[in-house]
């Protein structure tokens, strides 16, 4: 069993920067899938929560169109921590932000999700 907890949210103004942390209770070393959602406001089930960013073992990593070229994930694994750099923010950007992970478990695969955390970004 693996725990998340992100970190970092607060409230911003447009333009500015913030970064996000997700750092897991074990080693997230052999993981499928890391990667951040974004839970608009007024959106309350689970699977409303759109894609930000993931990256697969594989190398790939996908962006979401909206976030292109303004944020950035990366991970320390000697820190069991995932980051998502945030820059140029906009009030669209709003919303809570949490952190998946998927574990390779025998012939399948775990998921984990972090509590979330909260992102304003004021105009």
């Amino acid at each position: 069993q693996v725990q998340l907890v992100e970190s970092g949210g607060g409230l911003v103004q447009s333009g500015g920067s913030l970064r996000l942390s997700c750092a897991a209770s074990g080693s997230i070393s052999n993981f499928h899938t890391l990667g951040w959602y974004r839970q608009a406001p007024g959106k309350q089930r689970e699977k409303e929560r759109e894609l930000v960013v993931a990256v697969t073992s594989g190398g790939s990593t996908q962006y979401a169109d909206s976030v292109k070229g303004r944020f950035t994930i990366s991970r320390d694994n000697a820190k069991n921590t995932v980051y998502l750099q945030m820059n140029s923010l906009k009030p669209e950007d709003t919303g809570v932000y949490y952190c998946k992970v998927e574990l390779f478990w025998g012939m399948g695969k775990m998921e984990y999700w972090g509590k979330g955390t909260l992102v304003t970004v004021s105009s």
